[in-house]
């Protein structure tokens, strides 16, 4: 069940910053979902060797580098999935802000939910 609300959560994502920026834009609903669902398994596979192979860069701008490799994962999505384009780095960089976000937001309203469930 989580794996469901996690990738229903980046395909919203995936639709508000496709709203958002001009440079990020999807075939349709159902490459949303894909993209999503490629997005967990690049950020799942990928994103650790790289976060550690950053370390270094990452210390020195003090996390900052993470916008960059979170940009990385987004572009490298992009180039697995034929259904999603993402025309530059800066679509990227902003992109990947705006997923972070949402998926912060939501994750932020099913534990606020989870915890007066659970009172």
């Amino acid at each position: 069940m989580g794996f469901l609300l996690r990738t229903l959560i980046t395909a919203i994502g995936f639709w508000v910053a496709e709203y958002l920026i001009d440079g990020i834009s999807f075939s349709g609903p159902v490459a949303t979902i894909i993209a999503a669902i490629v997005f967990g398994i690049v950020n799942a596979l990928i994103r650790p060797v790289l976060m550690l192979l950053t370390l270094p860069l990452n210390l020195v701008t003090l996390g900052l580098f993470t916008l960059v490799v979170n940009a990385a994962m987004l572009g490298l999505t992009a180039l697995v999935m034929p259904g999603m384009q993402v025309h530059g780095f800066w679509a990227a960089f902003f992109g990947a802000i705006i997923v972070a976000l949402v998926s912060w937001a939501a994750n932020r309203l099913i534990a606020d939910r989870e915890a007066v469930a659970n009172r």
